[in-house]
């Protein structure tokens, strides 16, 4: 995610919103400010968590999401923050 990502609650409500879904994997900040995500889950609900993010919590700004589609390894148990 591109944008006013940081500093307005991103990585919790991203965070929230992935277990809510069913989802699986993590959120963290980047240094250059912007957000890195990978999930894992269902397409229907992938598709749900995309459109989430292209949004984001009431004081971001997201200017661009870009999407790497790869297969599912099922390596993570639980959507977790990652320093």
């Amino acid at each position: 995610m591109f944008g006013r990502v940081q500093g307005v609650g991103y990585r919790f409500n991203c965070c929230r919103q992935a277990c809510s879904l069913g989802l699986t994997g993590w959120v963290r900040n980047l240094p250059d400010d912007s957000v890195e995500i990978v999930a894992e889950g269902p397409p229907a609900a992938l598709n749900a968590f995309v459109a989430w993010c292209r949004e984001g919590p009431t004081y971001a700004d997201v200017e661009h999401v870009a999407e790497t589609p790869e297969p599912a390894t099922g390596e993570f148990p639980v959507f977790e923050i990652k320093d």
